[in-house]
C-alpha cells in the first residue's frame, strides 16, 4: 500500500511542493546579534527594523539588510586648510558615532559610512576656517587654546550634517593641529616672541609694585628722607635691577676721597 502511494505521481508532486515550501519558509529565519539591527523591505516597501537580539522569522519574500548599532571611531586624514587668519594649518579630528535610525541610514543616503567620512571632513574644514589657530587678543576663541569649546562646536556641526542619515555623534575632538611645514618655523618664533613680551610685561608690573612698596616703607619708617631727585635715582636703579635679564653687579659707595 505504501509502495503504491509512494509511486503515485500526485503524492510525489505534493511532497516535493511541500518540501520546497518548507525550505523557502526557512529562508525567513534570521539571527539578530546584540547591538545589531535588520532592516526589512517587502517589494520595495519598508516594513520595519528588527533591533531586538534573538532568533526571528520574517516574511521570506522580504529583502533584509544588516546594520551594526555598535559605537564606531573614525579619524579624518590630516587636512591642510587656512585658518580664520589665512594661515595654512594641518588639522585632523576623531569622531565617535553610531547608527540610531536604521531606516534613515538605509534609505536616505547611498553609503552611510562614506557619508560619515565625507561630511566629517567637510565639517572639520569649515571649523578650521571659522577660528584662528592661536588668538592674540584676550577673550577670542582659538583652535589651540579653547579645546573644549571647539570640540563642542565641531560635534554640533557634524551632528547637523549627519542627522539626516540617522547617525548620532557621541563625541568629536581635534586629534592633530599644527601649522603647515612651510610656515611652522616662522610661527614658532612668533609664539616665542609673544611669550617673551607677556613675561616682560609681568616682570615690569611686579617691579613697579615692588619699587612703590619700598618707597612707601622708607617713608613710613622715616629712616631716610629722599628728595624727588634721589627718589628718581632710586626708582631707576631698582627698576634696572628688578627687570634685568642678568644678575646685577652691585657697586658699593665707600665715600669720597675729598670731603
Amino acid at each position: 500500500m505504501w509502495a503504491g502511494v509512494a509511486e503515485n505521481p500526485v503524492v510525489i508532486t505534493v511532497a516535493t511542493i511541500l518540501m520546497l515550501a518548507t525550505l523557502f519558509c526557512c529562508r525567513g529565519f534570521i539571527i539578530v546579534n546584540p547591538n545589531q539591527a535588520v532592516v526589512v523591505q517587502l517589494f520595495g516597501k519598508y516594513v520595519g527594523s528588527v533591533k531586538q537580539n534573538g532568533f526571528w522569522w520574517v516574511n521570506p519574500f522580504t529583502n533584509r539588510k544588516m546594520f551594526s548599532l555598535r559605537i564606531h571611531n573614525f579619524e579624518t586624514g590630516k587636512l591642510k586648510v587656512n585658518d580664520h587668519d589665512g594661515n595654512p594649518i594641518e588639522i585632523a579630528a576623531v569622531v565617535v558615532w553610531n547608527v540610531m535610525d536604521t531606516a534613515e541610514a538605509a534609505f536616505n543616503v547611498e553609503d552611510y559610512k562614506d557619508f560619515v567620512r565625507v561630511q566629517s571632513e567637510s565639517a572639520v574644514r569649515n571649523l578650521a576656517t571659522s577660528f584662528p589657530y592661536d588668538a592674540h587678543d584676550d577673550g577670542k576663541q582659538s583652535l589651540r587654546s579653547n579645546t573644549n569649546e571647539i570640540a563642542g562646536e565641531l560635534k554640533k556641526e557634524i551632528q547637523d550634517r549627519l542627522s539626516k542619515a540617522g547617525i548620532e555623534v557621541i563625541e568629536a575632538r581635534i586629534s592633530h593641529l599644527a601649522y603647515a611645514p612651510e610656515i611652522a618655523s616662522a610661527m614658532l618664533r612668533r609664539q616665542q616672541a609673544n611669550a617673551i613680551i607677556a613675561a616682560r610685561q609681568l616682570i615690569v608690573k611686579g617691579a613697579v609694585s615692588m619699587v612703590e612698596m619700598a618707597l612707601q616703607q622708607l617713608e613710613e619708617s622715616k629712616m631716610v628722607k629722599l628728595d624727588d631727585e634721589r627718589k628718581a635715582s632710586m626708582v631707576s636703579n631698582l627698576l634696572v635691577v628688578l627687570t634685568s635679564d642678568r644678575d646685577a653687579q652691585p657697586v658699593v659707595n665707600t665715600g669720597s676721597l675729598y670731603q
